[in-house]
Formats: C-alpha cells, sequence, structure tokens
C-alpha cells in the first residue's frame, strides 16, 4: 500500500482554514496545518489557502516566510496548490479601495473588482476549462462554489507566450460573472482555484483528488 501524500496547509493566521484540512484528509492525503518553514518546504504539497483582503493576505504570508517558501517550492518544481485568496497573491498585483498592493508575482497581472450588477460573486457556478487540464479531469463539466469581490479578468502570460515556444503555456479555466474571470490556473507546479474546492461538494473532492494524486 503506497505511502499517502504529505501535504501542509499554510498557517498563517488567516480565517478558518479546518475545512480545507478536513477535505483534503478526505480524499487521502496526510495533512498538517503549520507555520513551519521546515515542514512546508518538505512536504509532497503545499496548500495557500486565503481570505478577506488582498494586501493582509500578503502580509501574513510574509511574517511567516511564505512568500520564500512558495519561491523555494516552485524553484525545485514542488507543488503548490493556491485556493481563493491564495490564488489571488500569485499575481503581480492586486487593488482594493484604489490602493494597490504587491503580490507574490509569480504571473502577471492585476487583481481587481468584479464588474458586475451583484458583488460579491457568491455562490455556484460553472467553468470553461481548457483541454489537457489534469485539475478538471473528469470535473469539467461541474459547479464549483465561489465566494469573492476581487479576480484576476485577465491572464497576461498566456499572451507573452507565443504557440510555438517549447515553453508549456499555462492552462488557464475561466468563468463569468459580469463578464469573465481567472477561475483556476495549472502553470507547472503551480496550481490555483479562484473557487472553494473544499466547499464544493463532490466536485472539489475530485479536484482535490486529481491534485493530491498528482504528488507521488
Amino acid at each position: 500500500m503506497s505511502t499517502p501524500a504529505r501535504v501542509v496547509v499554510l498557517d498563517y493566521g488567516f480565517g478558518n482554514v479546518r475545512s480545507a484540512v478536513r477535505a483534503l484528509e478526505r480524499v487521502g492525503a496526510q495533512v498538517e496545518l503549520t507555520a513551519s518553514k521546515k515542514a512546508a518546504v518538505e512536504a509532497d504539497g503545499l496548500v495557500v489557502p486565503g481570505v478577506g483582503a488582498f494586501a493582509a493576505v500578503m502580509a501574513g504570508l510574509r511574517g511567516v516566510d511564505g512568500d520564500q517558501v512558495i519561491d523555494r517550492r516552485l524553484a525545485g518544481g514542488r507543488p503548490v496548490l493556491g485556493i481563493c485568496v491564495g490564488m489571488q497573491v500569485m499575481f503581480a498585483e492586486g487593488v482594493e479601495h484604489g490602493e494597490r498592493a504587491e503580490g507574490l508575482g509569480e504571473w502577471p497581472g492585476v487583481v481587481d473588482r468584479l464588474e458586475a450588477p451583484v458583488v460579491p460573486h457568491m455562490g455556484w457556478a460553472t467553468v470553461d476549462a481548457p483541454a489537457g487540464t489534469a485539475l478538471f479531469d473528469g470535473i469539467g463539466d461541474e459547479r464549483f462554489y465561489f465566494v469573492h469581490s476581487y479576480a484576476a479578468r485577465t491572464f497576461p502570460l498566456s499572451d507573452d507566450i507565443p504557440s510555438d515556444s517549447p515553453i508549456n503555456r499555462p492552462l488557464v479555466t475561466w468563468s463569468d460573472h459580469g463578464g469573465p474571470f481567472v477561475a483556476a490556473v495549472e502553470n507547472g507546479p503551480l496550481a490555483a482555484t479562484q473557487f472553494h474546492p473544499e466547499k464544493s461538494g463532490d466536485a472539489g473532492a475530485q479536484l482535490l483528488t486529481n491534485w493530491v494524486t498528482s504528488l507521488r
């Protein structure tokens, strides 16, 4: 019998992340909620959760050297999964209430307020997953649970890489609320979702299963 994948959910003092821990345990991962740099660097997979404001999440991450941990893991090709604001901070910057905050800069682009009649976007929505997706294998037609007022509404990196480039273009999944926005990204060892897979029922559980399975 194979050893369960070891997953660290990064604890940087923000929000209730127990639901993410439980969801990962249910799909067979061995999960630790910790701020330990050593554990976060050495785990098979690192999950970066996020709720609240972009700037506050960035401050929390820097407070436990999460930015360094994420950089180190990605430089070594070790998987990272960002969820909700944990996805947003992977972009270069976020704009909230007219204030700009620097993100982790793993991807170019800006996270800003959705332009829709009703904000926040709260509830179940479909996604448009690309061909070749691993995260959405078998669940591309399902609905996922979103709670957010901000999102990346463009993904410049896809446009920056020519179609004939030897570099793999990121796989970007889109959804729509007053206009298209980035719902998920798969980019080598870095994957992220704007929605909450841990709150997305069977579809979310299958997405987490797909990710955890890829760690071994």
